[in-house]
């Protein structure tokens, strides 16, 4: 148990930098436009399909992990 306290914050600190990669991997459909109240009808919802799919579970999980993490990490500490 006194190992999984000591790696913990390296664990939440890899789980950290990779969440943020595979957020920014992300594409985006929305155009700076859309911000402004443009038009846009073509960056509306979609179907991911392939690798889009993929990142976006992977993403999902990674969030998942983060956050059970720092609950051990609250609870352990």
């Amino acid at each position: 148990m006194e190992a999984f306290i000591g790696f913990l914050p390296f664990i939440q600190i890899a789980l950290s930098i990779l969440l943020i990669v595979t957020i920014l991997l992300q594409q985006t459909g929305s155009g700076l436009g859309g911000a402004f109240g443009a038009d846009n009808f073509s960056s509306g919802f979609h179907t991911r399909r392939g690798l889009e799919r993929t990142l976006f579970y992977v993403t999902i999980v990674l969030g998942v992990l983060f956050a059970l993490t720092a609950l051990a990490n609250l609870f352990v500490a």
